[in-house]
């Protein structure tokens, strides 16, 4: 641990050999499904005629509700979405049936020839009508501290802003797909690209009406994640099963990118109100805020991305008397669902926002009024306790943030670009410090635990495998690290298998930033018994404790003697020493009331700040990110390599989100945006000339493994610096206007959208 090693199967993905679920071999007699979906918003959905399509060649036949053995709905966890639309569709998009048939192309063409037979019915396409309907898939939620009434009337200075942040694709390089294979005695076996195979297990299970030890799920790796496989992945193995079971065939399913889009959930768009209340310095002293979730037309993940979208509103800042209200909008669209930073990203921006709203507002540095906002250095301070009641015990803001100050030389380039903005009629550039404070470990407790099973074969060889799934972040590289670590053996001698339902059960999800918490700490844990097992063994040999066992090098060294680790495995096997154990971690000190949303819902926070400095042009609403610096938090890297990676991924994935990707829906409901020809994620030509990644030194101040924190989500955050810095631009930009009002831009600052907020549009 500590070491840059390369990803594990980073060789054989440069070499294409990698093996994905469209590269496996597949069995004779497989079929190809392709998904039937609704062309109207909301309607009654009243006849399928799939005749046409059943008259194509190659077609064995359609699967429809009728078809689902076991139980209609999926069991999700709110039992409000069907597997297959009944009686009524609930967004363009939604899969009515499947078409089989022998190949992938005839499966497709047939699905297009089935005419739907449906009867409009109201449609509610906003976030604004569902609030005005009281449309919501979930019960709103209030939390509040202190008198943020009377915080608000006793304020200095107060402020009033509204504003929207667009939804985002997660846009995996593997699109979804599932492969359904039926084993002898009503067995299946699914291979599913997913962050959730026990998940699939259950939902294929339930489907299919039969227990869950009937259903294997297996993953090694996903071409990309990013929450979008958390949940939706398991509507793919399920419509699959559904059609392998009628046909008695091997049925495979993976969707076009444009279906992918029309189908799958995004990143929750949320709608933001708030009233905020401040001193002479810029501190809050008052805060109402309205977050509303545009959920689409179920409830899937909304209601825990809607809780951490609350947890997170406070990003690094005390706020004493607070009131957030939180709706849960059900809306005629696709179901939306995880993405990286769940929900976290929508509170963190609208806090940011607020802060650099109050900067202006005064005429200060918005770095100055973060840093007196921030939460306490210790509890002597008072203000180290969150609006949910959990302690922040761990803050090192009060040192990283003026670390990168300094670093990124911030107060002499916001001189020099506030002289280029005094002279420059066209471009105008903005700089901004954001940080971020993330809170690790699943909301929902139960889900932080976690399995492995660590095997140690008679040539000294080990294998690992743990619930945890590979979906590019490195988690098996990682695993493999601290599993070497534990026997004291090289890196090459551990390999990490496919995630399987069959050798860890009731896996929870990868997702939460917690994979190599929880599955790390697990397969250490099972290491760990292996260990304990060899060394009572080699103690028993030289009459010594077993505490007094070393493992390192390769080798297995007591006080009176050094043995080659492969050599007392064999040793041990022939006095029939336990060579392999499972290994179990759930994570301590967390608990959460969900009634209240307060507790101690995370073990730990990650910290850190990004420095983006970007230029717009005025006449166009085009714009640059010219310059970012980043120091963050990972604790004790395990693998720097893979940290700094995930720190860029993530960064640029955000800056996508709040820059180009904009999704789109007309008045009919129709998402215009379904391809990468009108969708625009970041390019290559997109990265800021200037990107510079620091990880501060200091460990994890919990146990975590290795000392390390969580790298997945946290850096997500970091991009809201390049908002604010174009609204920082916008600001210099706008002509006849207070420069002391509020710069209202909506997510993603697009061309267009930069052009509305300069006053051009």
């Amino acid at each position: 641990m500590g070491q840059s090693h390369i990803h594990e199967s980073a060789r054989a993905q440069v070499a294409g050999a990698a093996h994905y679920i469209d590269d496996l071999p597949e069995l004779k007699g497989t079929l190809y499904a392709a998904p039937i979906l609704s062309t109207m918003a909301h309607g009654t959905l009243n006849d399928v005629d799939a005749s046409a399509a059943l008259a194509l060649p190659g077609v064995r036949g359609v699967v429809l509700a009728a078809d689902v053995p076991g139980d209609k709905l999926l069991a999700a966890f709110a039992h409000d979405e069907p597997v297959f639309a009944i009686d009524t569709v609930q967004h363009i998009g939604q899969v009515i049936g499947l078409v089989v048939a022998d190949s992938v192309m005839q499966a497709r063409r047939a699905a297009r020839a089935v005419k739907l037979d449906i009867t409009a019915l109201p449609a509610v396409l906003s976030v604004h009508e569902a609030l005005k309907a009281q449309s919501y898939v979930l019960p709103p939620v209030f939390v509040r501290r202190g008198d943020a009434a009377q915080g608000l009337a006793q304020s200095a200075h107060r402020l009033q802003g509204a504003f929207e942040v667009g939804g985002q694709e997660h846009f995996y390089l593997e699109g979804q797909i599932a492969y359904a294979l039926p084993l002898e005695q009503q067995q299946w076996c699914i291979y599913s690209s997913t962050q959730h195979p026990g998940e699939v297990q259950h939902w294929v299970a339930h489907a299919l009406g039969i227990d869950n030890h009937a259903v294997k799920v297996e993953c090694r790796r996903m071409g990309g994640g990013f929450g979008g496989k958390e949940t939706q992945a398991g509507h793919l193995a399920v419509w699959a099963a559904v059609a392998a079971n009628k046909f008695g065939h091997p049925v495979k399913l993976r969707l076009d990118r444009d279906d992918d889009f029309m189908v799958t959930g995004k990143r929750h768009p949320f709608a933001y109100e708030y009233d905020v209340g401040f001193d002479a310095t810029g501190r809050i002293t008052g805060l109402k805020l309205q977050m509303a979730a545009n959920c689409g037309f179920s409830a899937d993940l909304s209601g825990p991305v809607a809780d951490r979208a609350v947890f997170h509103a406070d990003n690094a800042y005390f706020l004493e008397n607070v009131e957030i209200a939180s709706y849960r909008c059900k809306t005629n669209m696709q179901s939306h669902t995880a993405f990286r930073g769940f929900g976290g990203p929508q509170g963190v921006i609208v806090i940011e926002a607020i802060l650099g709203d109050i900067a202006r507002a005064l005429g200060r540095d918005a770095q100055d009024v973060r840093m007196v906002n921030l939460y306490g250095k210790d509890a002597a301070e008072g203000r180290n306790v969150t609006h949910y009641q959990m302690t922040v015990e761990d803050n090192i803001l009060h040192a990283l943030m003026p670390q990168l100050e300094r670093d990124a030389d911030y107060r002499s380039r916001q001189a020099d670009i506030a002289a280029w903005n005094a002279q420059s009629a066209v471009l105008k550039r903005g700089l901004a410090i954001t940080p971020v404070k993330f809170g690790i470990s699943f909301t929902a407790t139960l889900f932080n635990q976690a399995g492995a099973l660590v095997h140690v074969y008679t040539d000294g060889s080990v294998q690992v495998n743990h619930g945890g799934t590979e979906m590019g972040q490195g988690l098996h590289t990682k695993v493999a690290q601290i599993v070497a670590d534990e026997l004291g053996v090289p890196l090459e001698r551990v390999l990490v298998t496919a995630s399987d339902t069959s050798k860890v059960p009731n896996a929870s999800a990868t997702a939460a930033s917690s994979g190599t918490d929880l599955n790390g700490r697990a397969a250490q844990f099972a290491a760990r018994n292996v260990r304990d097992n060899i060394a009572s063994f080699v103690a028993g040999l030289d009459a010594c404790g077993a505490g007094a066992i070393r493992f390192e090098g390769g080798q297995v060294i007591s006080p009176k003697k050094a043995r080659q680790f492969d050599d007392v495995v064999k040793d041990a096997y022939a006095n029939r020493i336990q060579l392999w154990s499972d290994g179990f971690y759930r994570t301590p000190k967390i608990h959460y009331d969900k009634a209240t949303l307060t507790g101690r819902p995370f073990y730990y926070f990650s910290y850190g700040a990004a420095c983006s400095e970007v230029v717009i042009d005025t006449l166009t609403g085009e714009s640059r990110v010219t310059r970012v610096d980043i120091l963050h938090d990972v604790g004790h890297s395990i693998n720097p390599a893979i940290d700094v990676g995930q720190i860029e991924g993530g960064f640029v994935q955000a800056m996508g989100w709040l820059t180009t990707e904009q999704l789109v829906w007309n008045d009919k409901g129709y998402l215009a945006t379904h391809a990468p020809s009108t969708y625009k994620i970041p390019a290559t030509g997109d990265i800021p000339e200037h990107f510079r990644v620091a990880l501060w030194p200091e460990a994890n101040r919990e146990d975590n493994v290795g000392g390390s924190k969580a790298v997945g989500e946290p850096p997500f955050m970091l991009a809201i610096s390049v908002f604010e810095a174009l609204r920082n631009a916008v600001a210099a930009g706008r002509v006849g206007v207070d420069a002391s009002k509020p710069v209202v831009l909506m997510a993603p600052a697009t061309a267009e959208h930069v052009l509305m907020a300069l006053g051009r549009l």
